[in-house]
């Protein structure tokens, strides 16, 4: 991706991320989602925390959301203190024309199913490029690492090619906040992703899959500077 290109792409994901920001209003408690383009609608919170005085609480999803919320200024709270929220906003890797998405490329979509379901309303924020008529995207597969070879048979059993996620920085694979293994599994394009996900949860040692089935709100930034927003 050239210089143009990545401007262009941050240009979406801010533009998506700020739009979803003002759906927040003051009293709420927010889940704080993982990723880029949710990246900036934590700091667009930050700031009407700081400059209108904005009272809210956030619910993180992530390590890295936690350390960006407290950059940011935004109080944070747990869903034990506040088991039902307001309103989450997170990204997406890949979402369809029905509002299926599929999360989990920061090994984060455990927390984020729970948080995002959690909440009243989710929003999603994406640029163009993650928007798709299908799904067909590799679905992460939160493991037990004393489970990773059965469900791998498992996997392949329901058609899917299941590859175990290697860290970049460190040798062996990835380790999730939870302390588990991502199975990151390609089935091609994915027709019925009800079907699909349902099959991934019945898996023993199964801990989440990244199909989301929930998305109330999609907000999608364009290369001009404008949001799409669609509804389900």
């Amino acid at each position: 991706m050239t210089e143009r290109n990545k401007s262009a792409d941050s240009a979406e994901k801010r533009a998506a991320g700020i739009a979803a920001s003002r759906a927040v209003e003051p009293g709420m408690v927010v889940g704080l989602g993982t990723g880029s383009t949710v990246a900036y609608a934590i700091r667009e919170l930050g700031r009407r925390v700081r400059e209108e005085g904005l009272e809210i609480l956030g619910v993180v999803t992530s390590y890295q959301s936690e350390m960006l919320a407290i950059e940011a200024g935004i109080p944070l709270t747990t869903l034990a203190q506040h088991p039902e929220l307001d309103i989450a906003i997170d990204g997406a890797d890949q979402i369809d024309s029905n509002l299926y998405a599929i999360k989990g490329g920061g090994a984060a979509h455990t927390r984020e199913k729970i948080v995002s379901i959690s909440a009243k309303r989710f929003l999603v924020v994406a640029d163009e490029s993650k928007t798709s008529l299908q799904l067909d995207k590799a679905v992460p597969v939160e493991v037990l690492p004393f489970a990773k070879e059965l469900v791998t048979k498992k996997i392949r059993n329901l058609g899917g090619k299941p590859e175990l996620r290697l860290a970049l920085r460190k040798d062996g694979p990835v380790i999730t906040d939870n302390g588990n293994f991502i199975l990151d599994s390609s089935f091609c394009v994915i027709n019925d992703p009800e079907s699909l996900a349902l099959k991934l949860s019945t898996i023993p040692g199964v801990i989440e899959h990244g199909i989301f089935s929930n998305v109330d709100e999609l907000y999608i930034g364009k290369k001009d500077g404008s949001v799409e927003i669609v509804k389900k």
